[in-house]
């Protein structure tokens, strides 16, 4: 399988809405990229006031959606066994840039990359397009841990 839908994504992450930004994960080349889709709308919570009358996608919700992506491909990547009961927690963030807005109405696509693995760490990269336009670009580290 090389795409997955919401659904299939909710049976990966422990998030739930609001809070699970990506609506899809395509391209997926095991446990190597993959592509995300957050449907950015009107409705999103966050438009209301992030700003009244000039919404835009905070970039921290940026990033979290690049987690979330990258935690989705860890975890479809991973041999059952090993990821049941776990959680993938955020570590650190580097390098974030945030080039463009992303205002709602708009498909934000994060192409994103493990670069490298060692134990229970991932370190990943991602960028974040619209249109083909670059809106932002990090890297970020990540570790796999037991839920309690």
């Amino acid at each position: 399988m090389t795409s997955l839908n919401k659904g299939q994504i909710k049976d990966l992450l422990p998030h739930r809405e609001p809070m699970l930004l990506i609506d899809e994960l395509h391209d997926i080349k095991k446990l190597h990229s993959a592509t995300a889709v957050v449907f950015v709308k009107k409705e999103s919570f966050f438009v209301q006031g992030h700003f009244p009358g000039e919404p835009v996608m905070p970039g921290v919700l940026i990033v979290e959606a690049f987690g979330q992506a990258a935690a989705a491909l860890t975890a479809h990547g991973l041999d059952k066994s090993t990821y049941e009961n776990k959680l993938v927690f955020l570590m650190s963030v580097e390098k974030a840039r945030f080039r463009n807005p992303v205002i709602p109405d708009c498909k934000l696509e994060l192409k994103i990359e493990a670069i490298r693995s060692h134990g229970r760490v991932w370190k990943y990269k991602g960028e974040a397009f619209v249109d083909e336009k670059k809106m932002a670009d990090a890297q970020w580290s990540a570790t796999i841990v037991d839920r309690k």
